[in-house]
């Protein structure tokens, strides 16, 4: 489904275009290579072969979201600025639950909804119990 809405101003025309998620699956070829960054549609079928990681790396990535990717690698504000300009549109709000994964820790913790006075009462009590030891030991 091609865009719909208005057409922003300035630089930013590709503003109220909206693509569904199995458009932009579609665009997973070294011909026509789109992905998604923040639900935000990018064309970079031109950057392939400039892209500094390598055309792979976007290759990859290619007809999905590549937003943790991106993030991960730590991309440059000079890169940022430049992926601006590979943006040809948005993801149809309908399809952005559809990118959500689930948040699972990647490390097994003391469970959270544990109160914080659990932390501080076992070294009280340890403490006390220290301190009672050393005045019994001293007092014989």
């Amino acid at each position: 489904m091609g865009g719909s809405g208005e057409v922003g101003s300035g630089g930013e025309a590709w503003r109220g275009r909206y693509y569904r998620l199995e458009e932009v699956q579609r665009h997973n070829t070294s011909q026509s290579t789109w992905i998604i960054l923040h639900h935000r549609i990018y064309d970079v079928t031109k950057f392939l072969d400039e892209h500094p990681g390598g055309e792979e790396v976007l290759r990859e990535q290619a007809g999905g979201d590549a937003t943790e990717n991106f993030e991960d690698v730590g991309h440059s504000t000079d890169a940022r600025t430049l992926s601006e300009s590979f943006i040809v549109g948005e993801l149809h709000p309908d399809d952005r639950a559809k990118l959500q994964k689930p948040t699972e820790p990647l490390i097994t913790t003391v469970q959270s909804n544990s109160s914080s006075w659990s932390n501080w009462v076992i070294p009280a009590i340890a403490a006390i119990i220290v301190a009672l030891m050393y005045h019994s030991y001293m007092s014989e």
